[in-house]
């Protein structure tokens, strides 16, 4: 699968370490930055950089990682056809690819290690989109469905 991934300075460690086991799974990473996790930059340029790249068909999917996860999934979803959802456990990632199949993945740098960053990406990565009745909610939230 090809994934964009990109971080600020918070999440850069955490983003390397995903990235890394994501690439020896054999998925193709275009890491869009930050190149490290000294210099202060702005979560949004990166958000924008990997929304994009999944709005425009670049991406199957993207990661983003800041200190919350928060600001980076309030910009990517910004994006048109970019789902994002902020996880900290296996469990909303299950839930957010099976129900409302979430095509960015947003992770907290501070507030997760890397053995669980990459537990909840893991779970993400694997789970499919259940379809059926979430097909016609996902439509809703795209604003295809009925009352858009």
């Amino acid at each position: 699968m090809k994934l964009a991934a990109g971080s600020d300075h918070a999440g850069f460690s955490i983003k390397e370490a995903v990235v890394r086991r994501l690439r020896a799974q054999g998925h193709v990473v275009v890491d869009v930055g930050t190149t490290d996790g000294e210099t202060s930059v702005d979560y949004p340029d990166f958000a924008h950089a990997v929304g994009g790249m999944v709005e425009r068909g670049e991406a199957e999917r993207g990661l983003l990682v800041c200190g919350t996860g928060l600001g980076m999934c309030m910009a990517a979803n910004r994006h048109r056809g970019v789902r994002a959802a902020m996880c900290t456990t296996p469990h909303l990632a299950e839930m957010s690819r099976r129900h409302n199949d979430a095509n960015v993945l947003c992770l907290a740098g501070r507030i997760l290690s890397e053995e669980e960053a990459w537990g909840v990406t893991e779970v993400w990565m694997a789970t499919p989109f259940e379809g059926g009745r979430h097909a016609g909610r996902v439509e809703l939230i795209e604003g295809e469905g009925q009352g858009a």
